[in-house]
C-alpha cells in the first residue's frame, strides 16, 4: 500500500518523465540487455543488434504499461491482468527478469533525473515497481 506522499512522488516523477517514454525506454531496454545479456531470449523479436528505431518503439510500449499503471495505480491488478497473461502464458518471462528491468529504469531515472530523483522519490518508486512485478507475475501461480 503507498502512503499519499509516495503517490505524489511517483506523479511528480512520471510528470518529468512524460512524454519521453519512447527514449527512457530504449535507454532502459539497452541497459538491461548490456548489463543483464540473459534477457535478451525474452526480445528475440528485436534481434541480435537492435536497431534505435526498435529500442525506441519496444522501449515506447513498456514505458506506457508503466504510465497506464502510474494513471491506475489503485486498480493495478485489473489494468496490469492482460499483461500479465501474455508475461506469463504466452512470453513465458521468468519472474525473476522483472527485479533486473526495475533495477535498470530505476538506473536511468537517476541518470535523467539527478537532483530531481530524491531517495525519497527512488524509495516511492522501487516499492511501486515491486508492486508492478508482483501483479506481472500473480498468473504465473
Amino acid at each position: 500500500m503507498l502512503s499519499a506522499q509516495e503517490r505524489a512522488h511517483i506523479a511528480q516523477v512520471w510528470d518529468l518523465i512524460a512524454g519521453h517514454e519512447a527514449s527512457f525506454g530504449a535507454e532502459l531496454l539497452l541497459r538491461l540487455f548490456t548489463v543483464y545479456p540473459s534477457t535478451k531470449v525474452y526480445f528475440r523479436h528485436l534481434g541480435d543488434q537492435p536497431d534505435e528505431v526498435q529500442l525506441l518503439s519496444h522501449g515506447q510500449r513498456m514505458l506506457q504499461a508503466v504510465g497506464v499503471a502510474v494513471q491506475y495505480m489503485d486498480n493495478l491488478h485489473a489494468v496490469l491482468s492482460p499483461l500479465a497473461d501474455l508475461h506469463a502464458q504466452v512470453l513465458r518471462v521468468d519472474p525473476t527478469n522483472f527485479p533486473l528491468v526495475i533495477q535498470c529504469f530505476q538506473v536511468v531515472l537517476a541518470a535523467h533525473l539527478q537532483g530531481e530523483y530524491t531517495v525519497e522519490m527512488q524509495a516511492a518508486w522501487d516499492k511501486f515497481l515491486t508492486g508492478v512485478a508482483v501483479v506481472l507475475t500473480e498468473k504465473y501461480r
